[in-house]
């Protein structure tokens, strides 16, 4: 029972603090969530422009802990299809635990032109549970991207998610469904060092200032350090690991009164 009032009662702070980092949304690989105008890097139900920048086909799955609460946990998985005319993704997210759970189910498509600008679309159904009235509800929305290649050293990101506000409605409640635009730059000291900085804004909340350096260390190594501004100044650290095909990111940020995040993704690149 205290458990479960632990839980509520750091949820409804949650809701209140980060209104516009919503739950349903998986969080991405790049450091403070500087995901918009990353081209090299393809997250879960981030900018879908992105996806046109894909040389390879790919998988991933990932695992975010919010404040060592197991129930506050989201998982997320995403297939990556590179062809000559186009590149699409299946995207799939859960969050939550038996009393309440919210999944969400992406289709994208992303398409680069001569490797300067790039647009992408992804139709995304999200679901929750409604312990009122024992079912489960969606709704379908859309989630719209672009980016722009000023040159080989910086790039501008542009990402909607649910422009138009669609929400789900049932007979005891609404569920409200997080309407975000998100703005960013990419740019590149070196081959070696890359500064990200992203600005969002929930429809209905304040915004969102994040920034955040990646530093290829090894071929092999890279190293992560950002914060981002949402009520809080939350710092946020991280490391990238590859072997091979494989990928391995680790991420987490620490909120000054809620505590510890933290996020493990890994990807497996396939050979063109």
């Amino acid at each position: 029972m205290k458990k479960m009032l632990c839980l509520l009662l750091i949820a409804s702070t949650v809701s209140q603090i980060f209104p516009q980092i919503s739950s349903i949304i998986p969080v991405s690989s790049s450091i403070a969530g500087t995901s918009v105008a990353n081209t090299g890097l393809r997250s879960e139900f981030q900018n879908p422009a992105m996806l046109g920048y894909a040389k390879n086909s790919e998988i991933g799955m990932q695992h975010e802990n919010r404040y060592a609460l197991s129930e506050l946990s989201t998982n997320s998985f995403q297939a990556l299809l590179s062809t000559n005319a186009i590149n699409a993704d299946l995207s799939f997210s859960y969050f939550g635990y038996s009393l309440y759970h919210e999944m969400m189910t992406g289709l994208g498509f992303g398409r680069n032109f001569s490797d300067k600008f790039a647009l992408g679309v992804r139709f995304n159904y999200y679901m929750a549970y409604f312990s009122a009235s024992n079912s489960y509800r969606g709704a379908l929305f859309p989630q719209i991207g672009l980016s722009y290649r000023f040159s080989s050293l910086f790039s501008l990101g542009f990402s909607t998610f649910n422009p138009f506000q669609t929400n789900i409605k049932t007979d005891f409640t609404q569920k409200r469904i997080p309407s975000i635009f998100s703005l960013g730059t990419e740019y590149y000291f070196s081959p070696e060092l890359v500064w990200l900085a992203q600005i969002d804004r929930e429809i209905s909340s304040n915004y969102r200032l994040a920034t955040g350096f990646e530093y290829q260390m090894l071929q092999q190594v890279s190293l992560k350090l950002g914060v981002y501004d949402a009520g809080y100044l939350v710092p946020c650290g991280g490391c990238g690991l590859k072997w091979n095909r494989f990928l391995l990111d680790i991420n987490c940020e620490l909120h000054p009164l809620l505590g510890l995040n933290s996020y493990a993704g890994l990807r497996y690149i396939f050979s063109r």
